[in-house]
């Protein structure tokens, strides 16, 4: 089967470290083996309007930087089709045949939706394109027939959905959808990356991040002040390092190499566990390592950037581009879902 891979992301802010392992390294290594036919990856900014429709600047001007991220973090407009989702117009009439085959409770029952909806504060006022984003997810992935899709771990169950609708509309009209499958993080860390505050997830409306573009002066303020083990007061104290942001960090971006170079004491993560939970490990000493570490991995990004930033036309100019290209092939989509729902009426004309 050929590979086509579509992943995206919300334009609402700037990229943040969580994006980066939960997703963007995902993407470099596929974009690195080169083993696929297409590989899409969405600016979703329609999604993006579903809970910012009263904000829409905060949505579009964030699609540039958005882009800005992904290029200064490596990923290649050569061997990808960045697009924007609003210029897309076939999504939305393929999600509009899509809610037709949705019920409003199985909506409701998506743990992500739940999750997002009470993170929000919606209640009984959730608008309507919020509850309905599972299905427009499903169409974004249906059009391409993509059938390899790079997430987090809480985006596993609009990969289900996804599934049940590409499985409904097979067995009611006849068969056009592959089915999709999901591609986590190898590391587990980076499924779902804590915020700096120690909150379950990183967020950008949470302001508890780490972006990408951050300078350096602001990355270190926030290793530095980040959650740890509130018990862990004195240096002598043993230290727990499950929750403990800082360590869940050091999962996600620390290699041997790295010891060698910052903290020759030790040989490896493991060893720098064991001494903290012992005790005699002070937390400044372990967040100036893990700043040295973000330090290496961010400044690199940040510099390619400040280059990008001054290509800005021809940027919008790739995007206009690939953004016609996936309207084309969303286009043969749609006309094979329309003839196999007899609403090709072009062939009832001709018959009669």
């Amino acid at each position: 089967m050929k590979k086509i891979i579509l992943t995206g992301d919300r334009p609402t802010g700037n990229l943040h470290i969580g994006h980066y392992v939960g997703s963007i390294r995902t993407r470099l290594a596929i974009q690195e083996k080169g083993d696929y036919e297409k590989f899409y990856i969405m600016i979703a900014d329609t999604q993006a309007l579903t809970d910012n429709a009263k904000n829409v600047d905060k949505v579009t001007n964030n699609v540039i930087q958005v882009v800005l991220d992904y290029l200064s973090a490596g990923i290649d407009p050569e061997k990808t089709c960045i697009f924007i989702q609003s210029l897309v117009p076939e999504l939305f009439e393929i999600t509009s045949y899509f809610m037709n085959l949705v019920s409003v409770a199985r909506l409701k029952r998506n743990p992500t939706v739940k999750s997002e909806i009470s993170m929000r504060g919606f209640e009984n006022t959730i608008p309507a394109g919020f509850l309905c984003y599972p299905i427009s997810q499903a169409a974004d992935i249906l059009a391409f027939n993509a059938n390899i899709i790079p997430v987090g771990n809480d985006q596993l169950p609009m990969i289900e959905q996804t599934r049940e609708i590409a499985n409904t509309f097979n067995s009611t009209y006849g068969e056009v959808f592959t089915l999709p499958n999901a591609v986590l993080p190898e590391i587990k860390a980076c499924e779902r990356l804590p915020g700096t505050d120690g909150k379950l997830k990183m967020s950008k409306s949470l302001g508890n991040c780490i972006y990408l573009k951050d300078s350096a002066e602001e990355i270190k303020q926030k290793i530095m002040s980040a959650y740890t083990d509130p018990d862990h007061i004195k240096v002598s104290d043993p230290g727990k390092i499950e929750g403990n942001v800082v360590f869940t960090y050091l999962d996600a971006f620390c290699k041997d190499e790295h010891f060698a170079k910052y903290l020759p004491d030790y040989k490896n993560l493991d060893e720098l566990k064991n001494h903290y939970q012992k005790g005699g490990l002070g937390d400044v000493k372990v967040k100036l390592f893990l700043n040295n570490i973000m330090q290496e991995t961010l400044s690199p990004i940040r510099e390619k950037r400040a280059q990008y930033e001054q290509n800005i036309d021809k940027i919008y100019e790739m995007l206009f581009k690939n953004s016609e290209e996936a309207s084309k092939e969303a286009r043969k989509t749609l006309e094979k879902m329309k003839e196999k729902m007899a609403l090709n009426y072009k062939n009832f004309a001709k018959k009669g």
